[in-house]
């Protein structure tokens, strides 16, 4: 069983920065493809951004590509989603993700087996 504590959500006017971080609680997480997915009040989760094992692949959803970046510390079983240039149609509850494939690389929220609790970003315009 993994879990996975998301952090640094919080409140930002548009065109701002935040830097999400989402700590494992497993020893091996290079063992896991990770991801972010968002969701907004009234909406369904959506992907936004996933990073394999390695950290050389990485998979954005086109709402965010070019705006933010997703890395990953295995040494500190951490994961993070760098947001820049936040847009008021980034808020939304973000939630990582572990997906035991570690070959894999997508956007399909089924496909992974463990979720952290969530963390709120609001973009103020």
């Amino acid at each position: 069983q993994v879990q996975l504590v998301e952090s640094g959500g919080g409140l930002v006017q548009a065109g701002g920065s935040l830097r999400l971080s989402c700590a494992a609680s497993e020893r091996t997480l290079n063992s896991y493809t990770m991801g972010w997915f968002r969701q907004a009040p009234g909406k369904e989760r959506e992907f936004v951004a996933a990073i394999k094992w390695s950290g050389v692949s990485t998979y954005y959803a086109d709402s965010v590509k070019g705006r933010f970046t997703i890395s990953r510390d295995n040494a500190k079983n951490t994961v993070y989603l760098q947001m820049n240039s936040l847009k008021p149609e980034d808020t939304a509850v973000y939630y990582c993700a572990a997906d035991n494939r570690r070959w894999a690389l997508t956007k399909d929220s089924d496909e992974y087996d463990y979720w952290g609790q969530g963390t709120q970003v609001t973009v103020s315009s």
